[in-house]
């Protein structure tokens, strides 16, 4: 994943909302979201014998500096590869496992890989449901929590993918299957080879592709084009 997306307030993210039982606060809807930026991360947490769904600010970076709580760029880990879910000795092996979560965004943006070819990527029709993993970190001054996280990416989709991002595609989940959802989110539900075909390269709906020009602007410089499973 090149690393920027956005989220927008509209029909598509309200309708996500309404499907996970949520409300985003206005200060996670950003025009551009870049690594290290502020996030929201829709997920759940035990409240005596139940779980609550909530959505939180996190910072897009899962491994932060612990005396400073800003992003460690030492390691570059706004992404979490697939192929490493299940490498314990690797930071995402353990919040795969207890701290899953969905990152909510209305499109994003991929590069080539040339410093000169980049795609904003949209679901038609709908909001993209990011599959993500999170920490919590605790603030030593405040005593608060601080959430960190990261996407999952995949493998890319091949031949649609090869010229988008040759080397990876972002996971997103299908938010109509309740099934898996309830369990992405579930803190207590650790069975994750039950992921593994969500965790194969796939697309959850119809997209549309722009070509843009700076990513950072977002500015179209070709028209759109579909890319269908």
């Amino acid at each position: 994943m090149c690393g920027r997306f956005n989220l927008i307030d509209s029909p598509e993210v309200r309708l996500l909302c309404d499907l996970l039982g949520v409300q985003i606060p206005d200060s996670c809807i950003s025009q551009d979201i870049a690594p290290g930026g502020q996030i929201a991360i829709i997920h759940e947490s035990r409240s005596g014998l139940a779980r609550e769904r909530s959505v939180s600010q996190a910072i897009w970076w899962l491994f932060l500096d612990r005396k400073t709580l800003k992003p460690d760029y030492r390691y570059a880990s706004f992404n979490s590869r697939s192929d490493k879910l299940h490498k314990p000795q690797g930071i995402s092996y353990t919040p795969f496992r207890e701290s899953r979560c969905i990152i909510p965004a209305s499109a994003f943006v991929e590069g080539l890989g040339d410093k000169k070819t980049y795609h904003m990527i949209e679901l038609e029709g709908a909001a993209i449901a990011f599959g993500g993993l999170y920490r919590e970190y605790l603030d030593q001054q405040t005593g608060e929590c601080v959430y960190a996280a990261s996407i999952i990416t995949l493998p890319p989709l091949s031949p649609q993918w090869d010229n988008i991002h040759p080397k990876s595609m972002p996971l997103m989940l299908d938010l109509t299957d309740e099934d898996l959802i309830a369990k992405w989110l579930d803190p207590d539900f650790s069975d994750v080879e039950q992921f593994a075909r969500c965790l194969e390269p796939g697309l959850p709906g119809a997209m549309r592709v722009t070509r843009i020009g700076k990513p950072s602007r977002w500015n179209p410089i070709e028209d759109a084009f579909m890319i269908v499973s």
